[in-house]
């Protein structure tokens, strides 16, 4: 039988493989020090980008909500924001007007990928009109 701290160990990477951090994610400390022969673990709080990314994965929903994807397409990067009637709907990177697109037309993005676009989104904005 694995430890508690193995167990939480075990988690942590479980969900980091699948996107998902909780910093909070720990053995609770007052079970811990206690006579109980199997302390909790504390999950934490999070936000509620994070729990509707859980949700996502526990449904089973590829992409998951809140990766970034590249619409095959026509090269556009996004963010997952939902899963209807069978199309993925993604948000361009630093916001915007939303878009469906088949999941079977998308790919994961490199992070390099959405570095670019958020470079290129506050580029934009920092231009004046000519």
């Amino acid at each position: 039988m694995r430890s508690t701290e193995e167990v939480v160990e075990v988690l942590r990477e479980a969900l980091t493989g699948v996107g998902i951090i909780l910093p909070s994610l720990c053995v609770d400390p007052v079970t811990a020090a206690s006579e109980e022969p199997f302390a909790l673990v504390d999950l934490g709080r999070c936000n509620t980008r994070t729990a509707e990314r859980i949700a996502s994965v526990l449904r089973g929903e590829r992409p998951a909500v809140g990766t970034y994807v590249v619409d095959q397409r026509d090269g556009r990067i996004g963010e997952v924001m939902g899963h209807v009637g069978g199309r993925v709907q993604l948000r361009p990177v630093g916001g915007g007007r939303e878009w469906d697109c088949p999941p079977d037309g998308l790919e994961p993005a490199q992070r390099e990928e959405v570095l670019r676009a958020r470079v290129r989104g506050v580029n934009q904005e920092g231009r004046l009109p000519c």
